[in-house]
């Protein structure tokens, strides 16, 4: 199989990680006898100051004609500490994610049991856990009107959604909630929000044509509370951008680490899978950041273009890595590996690994 790859490496960390991605991409590529194109382009602050903007038009019209999106992390100090800035890292992510119509955003948030001592919560509380969040990524508050009137005295946020927006994503969650524990629970604030109402209306207009899945709503209040109580609970997560934003941020608790966290953002005819940590950029340059999070977000990739047993091959790579003790830092602060190394551990594994091509 031939794929070309866009790759955005981004800012601080980005480049580190997204290295040893294509590093276990290349070895999978060498194992199964595929071929992966790739072609860098800037975005995030890197672009800023190269081009003046965080998703330069050269940058879109990349990634528009590869396969897939291999994306990094934005972000950088001198922004973070200018709220006022005009031009920022974060509207390049917004932007591409509108332009590829990225309308979904998947983030698996799995346990390892060599790793639940890592987590700040009980082990009775985690082990077992296994939840996927499905999160709306182009509507809501972060993309409807915004403003200040009355001389700046007053802002405001209009969250909009429209029921196809709502219809389209929904589809995803179930398909999902189908192949595996056939649960899914709508995340929303229908007590109070009307955009809530309306997904709450779209949801159970659609849960009859999905007869196998049993489905529940819960407030975002009380689902943040229940995250951390019984995360075994859930198993596909449904809900709209900004809640999605937060609940899966909240989720990454339960691994020990953020740096073992995939996603991908899916779109009608493309997909950009990337880490869910930040730019972290206090260690950039140093070797030391996770890898981990952006090897799965490529194994994601390669499910998406169905090469299930590549993709899986990848997780079973990280798995073994991680039940050793071969980790970074931050998973492993007695005898850590360097970024570096855990890439060359994970692509080593694949190609010693026994398998049918």
């Amino acid at each position: 199989m031939n794929k070309k790859i866009a790759v955005l490496s981004g800012d601080g960390i980005g480049p580190e990680v997204i290295a040893q991605a294509i590093k276990v991409l290349d070895a999978v590529a060498q194992k199964f006898n595929h071929t992966f194109e790739y072609t860098n382009a800037l975005a995030g602050a890197i672009a800023i100051d190269k081009t003046g903007n965080p998703m330069p038009d050269e940058t879109l019209q990349v990634c528009l004609e590869a396969d897939a999106i291999l994306f990094g992390a934005i972000g950088d100090p001198k922004f973070d500490n200018d709220p006022n800035a005009k031009v920022r890292p974060e509207q390049g992510l917004l932007k591409i994610r509108k332009e590829m119509g990225l309308f979904c955003n998947i983030r698996p948030v799995t346990t390892y049991d060599s790793l639940i001592s890592k987590s700040p919560l009980k082990e009775e509380r985690i082990k077992g856990a296994d939840l996927v969040v499905y999160r709306e990524l182009t509507g809501g508050i972060y993309f409807g009107e915004k403003g200040r009137k009355n001389d700046g005295v007053v802002a405001f946020d209009n969250c909009e959604y429209s029921v196809e927006e709502i219809e389209r994503i929904s589809k995803l969650a179930f398909e999902a909630a189908q192949t595996r524990r056939k649960k899914l629970t709508l995340v929303d604030k229908a007590n109070v929000l009307e955009t809530s109402r309306l997904w709450r209306d779209v949801v159970k207009k659609m849960a009859p044509s999905y007869a196998d899945v049993e489905v529940d709503f819960l407030f975002v209040d009380n689902a943040a509370m229940q995250m951390i109580v019984k995360p075994t609970q859930f198993d596909v997560i449904l809900t709209e951008n900004m809640f999605g934003d937060i609940i899966s941020d909240e989720a990454s608790v339960i691994t020990g680490s953020l740096g073992l966290l995939a996603s991908a953002s899916i779109g009608a005819k493309t997909a950009m899978f990337e880490p869910c940590h930040g730019s972290y950029p206090q260690a950039a340059g140093k070797n030391i950041a996770n890898p981990a999070a952006t090897i799965l977000s490529a194994a994601m990739m390669l499910d998406y273009f169905k090469l299930f047993e590549e993709a899986n091959l990848v997780r079973e790579a990280v798995q073994d890595s991680i039940d050793k003790g071969l980790s970074t830092v931050d998973v492993n602060p007695e005898n850590p590996q360097s970024t570096s190394a855990v890439g060359d551990l994970i692509a080593a594994y694949i190609a010693k690994a026994a398998v049918t091509v």
